[in-house]
């Protein structure tokens, strides 16, 4: 049964250091199959390059939103 649902998978990486974002997101990733919408929130400022990137190689769309100086918010859709 795959998860369709408009409401996005929190991953809460908050006070990780990279990579643990990454990591987190990507363990996200091989729990669910389909399309589904993930939200990873990241204090880690050097986490927007990894994230975009691995986002852009492996084809998912990805929204960054910066909250404030120490948080950052990925929106992620797996195709």
């Amino acid at each position: 049964m795959t998860n369709t649902s408009n409401t996005p998978i929190i991953i809460d990486a908050l006070g990780q250091p990279c990579p643990m974002p990454l990591l987190m997101l990507k363990r996200a990733l091989k729990k669910t199959s389909g399309i589904q919408q993930y939200l990873l929130k990241s204090s880690d400022p050097h986490s927007e390059i990894d994230v975009t990137r691995y986002c852009k190689i492996q084809q998912l769309q990805c929204l960054t939103q910066k909250i404030s100086d120490s948080e950052f918010h990925y929106l992620i859709e797996s195709t």
